[in-house]
């Protein structure tokens, strides 16, 4: 078992956060060695530090200006970090209603309340607001979050948003010179109008739009700005990553081929998986119950009443009964033979 030693911080090893790790031999700065482990995003790590959560070699920090050398001991709320494991990446049906955060102040369900278990810890990669839904990205690698959420690396998003309100094509190409809302300056957005609707609460149109920014509520409020208000949102792709067919609510892990080919530049060497086949199998989904609700020991498990018996049909006097149809085929039926048609029968030709 690994033990935590109460050293003396050196404050030799404390640099400047702008310092650049490659150009700094001895070790790497604390919230990028955390964020590698799985343990956090970089920017929620200061928020761990400054809260004084984390602890090197049993002392407490409170700088992220700090250089963790090899065989140094870190632990967070005094359990003690491990050293990164092999980089894995999860796709995730994210279904409108969940906040995407570890915790929520407001105590609303968030998607980590909903993941299966047997999943490694994991920190999600950008974010869907509340009331947004589609393909969200998951990984158990701080560097490769941040390198798929910086805007410098141009990761593509597509988005399919339904909206209120009234819209040319030629207004919308106008966003790929890009847009300033509320003081903020949002970069090139490509929208196409796929169809416009008049009803009676007015007009509903379907987009197509892809970015490659992700600031937040990005596409909402760039569509604000043209005359649009989006009442749904959801999230088609993530850079090469779709959402295919993955079902409302599942997670599947990208397999580590698929990491190495796509992901290389993003992760640390010695962080890249090996192998072809995914370590997660996500159990078997149950079926949804029909809106009619569903039968008695159906998937829901929820017992139902039993059904009363259908009345018998009542036949008139004389009227023959219907009989059950032959298995495997259609019911044969035998023509009556009509009154006096035996005396008319002929019978065996006389002998002689």
């Amino acid at each position: 078992m690994r033990m935590v030693l109460a050293m003396a911080h050196d404050p030799q090893r404390t640099t400047n956060p702008s310092d650049d790790d490659a150009r700094t031999p001895g070790g790497e700065r604390v919230a990028k060695a955390l964020a590698r482990a799985g343990v956090a995003s970089r920017r929620e790590v200061e928020r761990l530090i400054e809260a004084g959560r984390v602890a090197l070699n049993g002392r407490v920090l409170t700088t992220p200006a700090v250089k963790v050398e090899p065989g140094d001991i870190l632990t967070v709320d005094g359990a003690v970090v491990e050293d990164a494991e092999p980089a894995r990446l999860f796709r995730y049906h994210k279904p409108a209603g969940l906040v995407t955060t570890h915790k929520d102040p407001q105590g609303r369900p968030t998607v980590f309340d909903n993941m299966p278990p047997g999943l490694p810890r994991l920190i999600s990669v950008g974010r869907l607001d509340l009331n947004s839904e589609g393909l969200l990205l998951f990984t158990n690698d701080g560097g490769l979050a941040r390198a798929l959420e910086l805007p410098a690396t141009g990761v593509v998003r597509c988005y399919r948003a339904r909206a209120r309100g009234r819209v040319s094509q030629e207004r919308l190409d106008r966003l790929m010179e890009g847009v300033t809302v509320e003081g903020v300056r949002y970069g090139p957005v490509e929208a196409h109008l796929d169809k416009a609707k008049e009803g009676p609460q007015g007009a509903n149109v379907w987009l197509t739009v892809t970015l490659s920014e992700g600031k937040n509520r990005e596409v909402r409020r760039v569509l604000e700005s043209v005359g649009l208000t989006v009442n749904r949102l959801i999230r088609l792709s993530y850079g090469p990553l779709a959402l295919g067919t993955l079902g409302v609510g599942e997670i599947e892990e990208v397999g580590p081929r698929v990491v190495r080919e796509q992901f290389a530049e993003h992760i640390a060497p010695a962080n890249l998986p090996k192998g072809d086949r995914p370590q997660f199998v996500a159990p078997p989904s149950v079926p949804r119950r029909p809106s009619g609700g569903a039968k008695s020991g159906g998937a829901s498990g929820r017992s139902q009443a039993p059904r009363e018996a259908a009345p018998k049909k009542v036949y008139k006097a004389g009227w023959a009964k219907a009989k059950a149809p032959k298995p495997g085929g259609m019911r044969t039926v035998k023509a009556r033979p009509k009154a006096g048609a035996a005396a008319r029968r002929p019978g065996p030709k006389p002998q002689g």
